[in-house]
């Protein structure tokens, strides 16, 4: 069963960068009504809690200092398809390979800081949403 909501971060790199409401301004553009969000700075514990499936992986230290070295913007976004049509909007992860127009072709800079997240899945949006967003502050 596929949902209307996803979740997405803008990563430390492209809120460092100042790109924050240029990035907000595509989603919006793109049609998604944002339906949570929240500028916060993920702790230690928190980051390795949210990317605990890459926890095996050689590159799990690296992304936990990168993603709790600043503040990142989380929000859930509302569109029909919304997971799959986000991935598209977002681009490849290596924004060397992303689409032109694609968020991380415009605002990446390695495949490491890529500017953004995207839940891969309906599944992953829900459980991405719920660890940064309350009940009460999803509208």
């Amino acid at each position: 069963m596929t949902t209307n909501r996803t979740f997405t971060m803008i990563k430390p790199d492209a809120v460092e960068q100042g790109n924050t409401g240029a990035i907000l301004e595509k989603i919006t553009a793109a049609g998604f009504r944002i339906a949570a969000l929240k500028k916060t700075q993920l702790s230690i514990s928190e980051a390795e809690a949210f990317y605990a499936v890459h926890k095996e992986r050689p590159f799990f230290g690296e992304l936990v200092a990168f993603m709790t070295r600043g503040p990142i913007v989380a929000a859930i976004l509302e569109k029909e398809n919304a997971v799959e049509d986000f991935r598209t909007l977002i681009g490849a992860t290596n924004p060397a390979e992303a689409a032109e127009g694609t968020i991380r072709k415009l605002y990446a800079t390695s495949m490491g800081e890529n500017a953004v997240h995207g839940s891969d899945s309906d599944e992953n949006a829900a459980i991405e949403g719920a660890f940064h967003f309350s009940g009460r502050e999803v509208f």
